[in-house]
């Protein structure tokens, strides 16, 4: 078996990529053990862990370019990480569903 040829301008680039993305990396892994923890503690099982987890890390990084919309520094990620994490995502849809229908009323029939 040949050994991997030395290649320094990959493990900088590699270490470039992960510099440059490690908020969103360290909030999306957050948000993972967060919510693992969460549902192990409540007494769910490890397949709704993993789900719950899975769910809330692509979550948290479809929420992530929301801190660089609003102008958030993006050491904000941890926090956003964490706080999804910890609600879950039950919680955040029916947060959504509330503000959705606050601001957009349902249609009458006869409408």
């Amino acid at each position: 078996m040949s050994n991997m040829p030395d290649k320094p301008d990959t493990w900088a680039m590699l270490l470039a990529w992960l510099s440059q993305h490690a908020p969103l990396l360290y909030a999306g892994a957050l948000s993972f053990v967060m919510a693992l923890l969460r549902i192990i503690y409540g007494g769910g099982t490890r397949r709704q862990a993993v789900l719950e987890a899975c769910l809330c890390t692509l979550l948290t990084a479809g929420a992530f370019p929301l801190l660089e919309y609003f102008g958030l520094p993006q050491n904000f990620a941890a926090g956003l990480g964490g706080g999804i994490g910890f609600i879950g995502v039950k919680k955040i849809a029916d947060l959504a569903d509330r503000f959705s229908d606050f601001k957009l009323p349902r249609r009458t029939e006869g409408q």
